[in-house]
């Protein structure tokens, strides 16, 4: 009987020591949320004016610091899963490793995919809602006026989505079993349901990282100096300096005169567009020899090697799919973490995954917002609405939530799936994940020969200066041919 009693109080402390470190770590990424969300919120949807819009937008608000929170707890899961796991390898007893354990990290997946699918189905359509709502006709002013008409449309969405579900599910599973399950909501629905959003966000995946991964030499050339090759700075300078001088001459003179209202905002865009490239200019004079020579190389170097090992990752899990069926992405049910090394090099190689985790998420995010279909989306400091910060939080949502699915399914990790993300259907189909890992892999290669070929010709250009040199006028041949007839005819 005691020790009944004596296990029931041990496992009642580890589950309140369990809850009480997901509390912390929730509110942790809550407060850095809220710090980057409003650092891009516009500040005058928040103002005392209208005192019921400004507090729908502080709701609305609250709403998508969860939303972002969940993003990023699952952006840190499976990175923070592959420490524990070498931790509890390399310091099995001890003492203060002891709330790192198999419950916790099976816990914080579960967390992570039920505040996921609270927030893909329930918060953010709320928000979205709310904020465009503005009560029923005949019907008194008021916050909870926009919440009884938010919750009607809501309701309707919902029984929209899950009518269409129902009978896309009856017309491609038309047996008795799926007949039955058609009236399961929780254990049918919602789960059938958070699998497609999953496969919609690793196919965005898909997409963006490859195109993402070319863009990450542009964007880190951009904040960082590039070293001289060819090219002097000093001449340069003087040269845009002359320039913008000309151009604030011109302006002044321009300024104090009759001219018209056009040609005095071309003049000033020109001066900003010169006075930006001067400042760049003076950046990089003012650079040290070694943040020139060897910052640039050594980030490029490194960018390059990162897309290199995971290109060569996948394709070594190509091979392995072709060969052993468990390289399948299909998680366990109950996996033992701190028996065994995820990695075949040990704890470098884990290290060596979940940098290539992080990379593959941030190539993610900026080939998202770097496309011309989602560059509208891309937030502006202090000059967000609360609707694009709602269509931001959703989409690094779909995209945060789908990383421990593409990690696993490109093979950059073996770590398996833990709770409800490794039981999609269409992790066991074997074409479909290997089709999957060679359109990356295809994909990967043309941006990177793409790119590399685009911008080699342009830096040898700019290098021997041979951008600079006037373009060729080539006249038609129509205008060729209609020269002398029009001379004729004005003649």
């Amino acid at each position: 009987m005691e020790d009944d009693v004596m296990i029931r109080a041990k496992l009642f402390h580890n589950r309140v020591r369990e809850c009480i470190i997901c509390a912390l770590l929730f509110t942790a990424l809550y407060i850095l949320s809220y710090l980057v969300i409003a650092r891009f919120k516009k500040n005058a949807d928040f103002a005392a004016d209208n005192n019921e819009d400004a507090t729908v937008n502080r709701i609305t608000l609250w709403m998508c610091t969860f939303t972002l929170a969940v993003s990023a707890g699952a952006v840190f899961l499976l990175p923070f899963s592959i420490i524990s796991n070498e931790i509890l390898l390399s310091f099995p007893e001890n003492y203060y490793m002891q709330w790192l354990n198999g419950s916790l990290i099976h816990g914080l997946w579960n967390l992570v995919f039920l505040f996921s699918n609270i927030s893909l189905v329930f918060l953010m359509p709320f928000a979205y809602f709310f904020t465009e709502s503005e009560g029923f006709a005949g019907s008194k002013k008021g916050i909870m006026a926009r919440v009884y008409e938010t919750f009607v449309v809501l309701f309707l969405l919902t029984l929209l989505v899950l009518g269409i579900v129902w009978v896309a599910s009856a017309i491609i599973n038309n047996d008795a079993a799926s007949w039955e399950s058609l009236y399961d909501l929780w254990d049918y629905y919602l789960p059938y349901l958070y699998s497609c959003i999953s496969l919609f966000g690793v196919l965005l995946l898909l997409l963006c990282t490859p195109f993402g991964l070319s863009r990450m030499f542009t964007v880190t050339g951009q904040l960082l100096v590039k070293p001289r090759l060819l090219e002097d700075l000093d001449e340069q300078l003087n040269c845009t300096r002359f320039e913008e001088a000309a151009v604030v001459h011109k302006l002044n003179g321009k300024m104090s005169s009759c001219w018209v209202f056009f040609s005095v905002e071309s003049l000033k865009n020109q001066f900003l567009s010169i006075h930006a490239r001067r400042l760049k200019l003076e950046i990089r004079r003012r650079a040290s020899p070694w943040q020139r020579n060897l910052g640039y190389p050594l980030a490029m170097l490194l960018l390059l090697a990162l897309t290199g090992i995971s290109i060569l990752l996948v394709g070594f899990h190509v091979l392995e799919l072709l060969i052993d069926e468990t390289a399948m992405p299909k998680g366990m049910q109950n996996p033992l973490l701190g028996k065994d090394s995820l990695s075949m090099f040990g704890s470098l190689g884990a290290a060596v995954e979940v940098i290539l985790i992080f990379y593959l998420m941030v190539s993610s995010v900026v080939g998202f917002y770097s496309s011309p279909f989602f560059i509208k989306l891309a937030p502006r400091k202090q000059d967000t609405t609360m609707t694009k910060i709602i269509g931001n939080c959703v989409s690094l949502l779909v995209l945060s939530s789908a990383l421990p699915v593409f990690s696993r399914t490109l093979g950059i990790t073996n770590f398996d799936l833990l709770g409800n993300f490794g039981s999609f259907n269409w992790l066991g189909n074997f074409y479909i994940i290997f089709l999957y890992n060679m359109l990356f892999a295809g994909l990967t290669a043309m941006c990177l020969v793409k790119k590399f070929t685009r911008s080699m010709q342009a830096e040898l250009l700019h290098a021997f200066g041979l951008d600079r040199l006037p373009l060729p006028v080539t006249r038609p041949r129509t205008s060729a041919k209609m020269g002398p007839v029009n001379s004729k005819r004005l003649v």
